[in-house]
């Protein structure tokens, strides 16, 4: 116990002198403004948010997987005498439930690289415990349905901004996220439950537009020709009564780790570096930081107009040129924030951009030493630059026209 105290002590401390990795991020261990939920927002801005929505609903598919595997190991049965096709398919192919199963590690694990695989570790300890709480009652799950698989447990999430996708999103976003939800269960998990889990991740995001049985929804993803699946001759409604349909329901559990692998590292090398540069180097959204744009420039036409027209009506005193600091100030802080993508005032105030317009206070202590910084050097340049337009225009003699 202690160990694993002075673990956690120095990650704590570690992470204060570091932006967070995007395992941390996946495992809702970093908090605003690049938790889990701040990355979802970038993602839907981008439309593309579909391959967040597909690595969730398979890792909510293998958590149901392992909870399964558990709760018959729970039973007093063996999985080699329950799922015998499984067993035999795990066995010579590997399986990413290797430990869970029974199976030995080093045959049971091939399938896992090393980034996934402390990933898939990290949401073992989320999501379903650690071996001491499999010792304890199972998670709870509900009958799982076609629309939904959720795994649940007591755990709330880490990340201080609630994750929960069923909710209320703002009205600025095309739609909510298809993530499953996080919710209980009242009866044991059947291998129909698990089929049904694989039908619906399949139909809703691997099969070609409009494949989708009574359903309008699709949202299919991009991925390499080699791991495309094109069919799915399996049904939740029913048993598989073909040698087949039972070879192929042995798949089930490891249909979609390999084409989560791919989602994982597409995020980790493409969309997770540009998140951190927008959310840990700046904290405005695109539309704010243009019309940030808009005004910075129109409010710089308005002070050039009155700053020429003192000089060519030669206004007197000439005192009265200094008031042209109010809008050259004004402008130069505008345009700034837009090159920088980062208001300094609302750095100061702990604030960052979500949605345009809508802010949320900084948590991660690393992220904000960072926008602190850069918030002064902007405050600095836009202080110079003004200072600079305010003196051109006091120096410049008055010429009456």
């Amino acid at each position: 116990m202690d160990d694993e105290q002075r673990r956690q002590d120095d990650w704590a401390k570690d992470r204060k002198n570091r932006l967070p990795t995007f395992t941390e991020v996946l495992s809702r261990r970093t908090r605003p403004p690049v938790d889990l939920f701040m990355f979802y927002l970038f993602l839907q801005r981008e439309g593309a948010e579909d391959i967040l929505d597909f690595w969730l609903d398979v890792q909510q598919h293998e958590n149901l997987c392992r909870a399964y595997f558990k709760d018959v190991r729970k039973s007093g049965r063996a999985i080699r005498e329950d799922w015998p096709e499984y067993w035999d398919y795990a066995r010579r192919r590997g399986s990413i439930y290797g430990t869970v199963v029974g199976l030995n590690p080093q045959t049971g694990t091939k399938r896992s690289t090393a980034s996934t695989g402390e990933m898939m570790s990290e949401h073992d300890r989320l999501n379903l415990g650690d071996e001491k709480a499999a010792r304890s009652p199972s998670p709870r799950i509900t009958s799982v349905s076609p629309g939904v698989t959720a795994v649940g447990t007591t755990e709330p999430p880490r990340s201080t901004t609630p994750f929960s996708l069923s909710g209320r999103t703002p009205t600025l976003f095309k739609r909510a996220s298809r993530a499953p939800t996080i919710i209980p269960r009242s009866q044991a998990i059947t291998r129909q439950d698990l089929v049904a889990s694989a039908e619906r991740i399949y139909y809703r995001y691997l099969s070609p537009a409009g494949t989708a049985p009574g359903s309008n929804e699709n949202h299919e993803i991009y991925l390499p020709p080699a791991l495309r699946i094109h069919s799915f001759p399996l049904s939740s409604t029913h048993e598989p009564k073909s040698q087949s349909e039972v070879a192929i329901m042995a798949q089930i559990p490891d249909m979609f780790h390999s084409q989560k692998e791919y989602c994982y590292r597409a995020m980790e090398q493409d969309a997770f570096p540009r998140f951190l540069r927008a959310k840990a180097f700046g904290n405005l959204t695109p539309v704010s930081a243009l019309v940030r744009l808009v005004a910075g420039l129109v409010t710089l036409w308005i002070g050039l107009a009155a700053g020429f027209s003192l000089i060519f009506l030669d206004v007197q005193p000439k005192s009265k040129r200094f008031f042209l600091f109010i809008p050259y100030t004004l402008a130069v802080l505008f345009l700034i924030s837009h090159q920088y993508e980062l208001d300094p005032i609302l750095v100061f105030f702990g604030q960052s951009e979500s949605t345009p317009f809508r802010t949320l206070h900084i948590r991660e202590a690393y992220v904000k030493k960072l926008l602190l910084g850069r918030a002064i050097w902007v405050s600095v340049l836009v202080a110079a630059v003004s200072v600079a337009l305010t003196m051109i225009f006091w120096a410049v003699p008055g010429h009456r026209l």
